[in-house]
């Protein structure tokens, strides 16, 4: 069983980095959102493609508030749950297979 708690232990880290790309990603679409950067430029498109799928479904779902756009806050709240949920159940299990 050792074999599968290293798996979990690192499919833990794999998820927590994933997650934590997904945050910076995020971030950074919302600072980009405050400027007007040139939108041909190759870094704000690779963004706003990464970051579009994630916001336009909660976009679609959630009105703007006085303006305010709350799909990144959305996303990073349940980016954050799940790091803060699944990473360390994750982690736990993967303990209690290794530990036997």
């Amino acid at each position: 069983m050792y074999i599968l708690g290293y798996f979990l232990q690192a499919l833990a880290s794999v998820v927590h980095i994933v997650l934590m790309g997904v945050m910076i990603v995020v971030i950074a679409r919302a600072v980009l959102s405050w400027v007007s950067p040139d939108p041909y430029n190759p870094v704000v498109r690779m963004i706003n493609q990464m970051s579009e799928p994630l916001l336009f479904p909660i976009r679609r779902r959630v009105p703007y508030i006085g303006g305010i756009d709350l799909s990144p806050m959305i996303v990073l709240l349940v980016v954050m749950f799940f790091d803060n949920f699944l990473v360390p159940s994750l982690e736990r299990i993967a303990i209690s297979l290794i530990q036997g």
